[in-house]
């Protein structure tokens, strides 16, 4: 969560941690009647990390999967694309005109009627994805030792997303990565090992330049100033990149359980805010977040993204299962 000001703002922050405390010991904060523990934890081994992704992936019915993911029956890496171009898959039925070819005339279809009819396949192209999650301090904030810190869950829906698409043959990489998309299992341990690194990055996604009509998975707090999130959007949508973006909170940072005096203190460098009653800012700061989020889906829906935000106490199954949806409806 931002560090809470006084004009009740916040910034890509975490929630508070006292100043002096190794980043690998558990920092209280203390209020009156009140006391929470914020966790700082390693990212997990890779192959500990590849697993639990994987494992998460497999609670997807495999029927449904390559229900959704029919393109990818017809060749490696294939995107069905929703209208009528060359392919395999069926489409549709049109009537014969002047001009169709003789062997496009659904010769079955037209036996049942008067009119000719042409069969109409869906247009498929090759796709790759590129994937990247937020590591900056922020993320690897938690409000309670049984949830996993933002970064460890954003690691674990990237690479499970990974291990679906892979599934079905799609290229995949890391935004960023000079390495680009691959396709085949060894990416996935790739992934996993890079994404288990415990390397500190900025908010938001470094400048890479990208093929037209990428595809991009972006997951985050999106905590950054909305003209940072908007430039970023922007330049990547240039190119005609569609984007799907996740915003991952903890639920503390959602409803501000805390009660009385308490100290917030930034995990990037914002200082600290003493609030008496922190009770009497809840409301304000709720508001605060909740046109923070507003601003980030106008931001997507102006480009024609795709906005959802998670929290780290709800099953990764759902979100996983939107994302892995709208990557194959485009």
């Amino acid at each position: 969560m931002g560090v809470i000001s006084p004009s009740l703002g916040f910034s890509p922050a975490g929630l508070v941690f006292a100043s002096g405390i190794p980043p690998t010991q558990p920092s209280p904060i203390k209020g009156e009647g009140f006391t929470a523990e914020c966790n700082l934890t390693m990212p997990p081994a890779p192959l500990q990390l590849q697993r639990r992704a994987e494992e998460l992936a497999s609670l997807l019915p495999p029927l449904l999967v390559a229900a959704q993911r029919v393109a990818a029956h017809v060749a490696p890496g294939v995107h069905g694309r929703r209208r009528v171009g060359p392919g395999e898959t069926f489409w549709q039925f049109r009537r014969y005109q002047p001009g169709d070819p003789v062997t496009a005339i659904d010769w079955r279809k037209s036996a049942k009627s008067d009119p000719v009819f042409v069969r109409e396949t869906e247009w498929t192209a090759a796709q790759a994805v590129w994937l990247w999650h937020d590591r900056s301090p922020s993320m690897e904030y938690r409000s309670a030792p049984h949830l996993p810190t933002k970064r460890d869950r954003a690691a674990l829906l990237v690479l499970a997303l990974a291990v679906l698409l892979e599934r079905g043959g799609e290229a995949i990489g890391l935004l960023g990565d000079a390495r680009g998309p691959s396709q085949g299992r060894a990416v996935l341990t790739r992934l996993a090992t890079t994404l288990s690194e415990p390397t500190i990055g900025d908010n938001l996604p470094p400048p890479t330049p990208l093929p037209r009509h990428a595809q991009i998975v972006l997951a985050g707090d999106f905590l950054a100033p909305l003209d940072e999130v908007d430039t970023l959007v922007r330049r990547l949508a240039e190119r005609g990149a569609a984007g799907h973006m996740v915003q991952i909170l903890d639920p503390a940072e959602e409803a501000l359980p805390f009660e009385g005096r308490v100290r917030f203190a930034g995990l990037e460098g914002e200082g600290e805010t003493l609030i008496t009653r922190t009770e009497d800012v809840r409301e304000a700061y709720i508001g605060r977040l909740a046109a923070h989020r507003d601003g980030l889906a106008a931001i997507a829906r102006s480009v024609g993204w795709r906005f959802a935000v998670h929290h780290t106490d709800q099953p990764p199954q759902t979100i996983l299962l939107t994302l892995h949806g709208a990557l194959g409806t485009r």
